[in-house]
């Protein structure tokens, strides 16, 4: 995908330009998107930054998600980066130009980072379309919450995860103190929290953090593979999964139930629940519509 092709901020369903800042750049031209056969994609396009986001870049993105969310023709979110670099996190020389700017106050920074990288993160967690990450290179701070927070994970051989916070003299932001936990246990979680070593694709799936790891040449194939099955699946019932399973972590077993139920109930009212039961009667392939 070229930078030429439309790209723009997308709020209540309608497209519209985007305006740049003096940080280098529009968000419109860092981030491009695309839809096509049910598949959102968006692209981190900042490879001479290694994909760092900026605040307009990371309320692009948030944007795209949401829409996606409501978007009915949309089915699955399939999230990749141009260059050798996932995401080297936040743009740190906008931090860095903020810190020397204004008066700090009591909350300012808690409040940015609420409304900024967690908001991202939520954004990715509470779409109800499943969303994968495609991981090239290296994807680090929250770059790598970012992909972790996806539903499935697809790297290339050449990937690493860096929780690279205490590099910096930062305590882990962007979700990372939910996430990793439940990702992979309390030890590890410290260990990578801590020490901020790089963790390889081939560990990164052996710690179930990665669905799949590929060679190089295999990555899109194999990303569009995932992107295609979803496109063509009852997307009401994987969004309804995907909340039941994200939510599981912090509810009781009787909550858990509860909700199973619920959401079984209300999915049968859907018009792809129809289809799957009269297409196993009927002994044929189903014809998913996502509603």
């Amino acid at each position: 995908m070229s930078a030429d092709e439309a790209v723009g901020r997308v709020r209540g369903g309608a497209t519209e330009g985007t305006t740049g800042d003096t940080a280098g750049g529009t968000a419109g031209d860092a981030v491009l998107h695309s839809d096509q056969d049910g598949i959102r994609r968006i692209v981190l396009n900042r490879p001479d930054a290694a994909n760092a986001l900026r605040p307009q870049d990371r309320d692009l993105l948030i944007d795209l998600l949401t829409d996606a969310d409501a978007d009915h023709d949309v089915r699955v979110v399939l999230l990749s980066a141009n260059g050798r670099h996932f995401c080297s996190g936040a743009d740190v020389t906008s931090l860095a130009r903020n810190r020397a700017t204004g008066t700090k106050r009591v909350g300012d920074g808690m409040r940015r980072i609420m409304t900024g990288a967690q908001r991202l993160i939520s954004a990715v967690l509470d779409c109800g379309k499943p969303v994968i990450a495609v991981v090239q290179g290296p994807a680090a701070g929250l770059g790598a919450h970012l992909a972790l927070a996806a539903d499935l994970v697809v790297a290339s051989e050449d990937a690493t995860f860096i929780e690279s916070f205490v590099r910096r003299g930062l305590v882990v932001d962007a979700g990372g103190a939910y996430l990793l936990p439940r990702r992979i246990g309390m030890q590890k979680a410290k260990e990578l929290a801590f020490f901020g070593d790089r963790l390889p694709a081939g560990e990164a799936l052996a710690l179930g953090l990665v669905n799949r790891v590929v060679p190089a040449d295999r990555l899109a194939a194999t990303a569009d593979e995932f992107a295609e099955r979803l496109a063509a699946a009852p997307t009401s019932a994987i969004a309804l999964t995907k909340r039941l399973l994200n939510a599981s972590p912090d509810a009781d077993r009787a909550a858990a139930f509860l909700a199973e139920g619920m959401a079984q109930e209300i999915q049968s009212y859907a018009a792809d629940s129809a289809e799957g039961i009269r297409s196993f009667v009927e002994r044929r392939s189903p014809q998913y519509r996502g509603w």
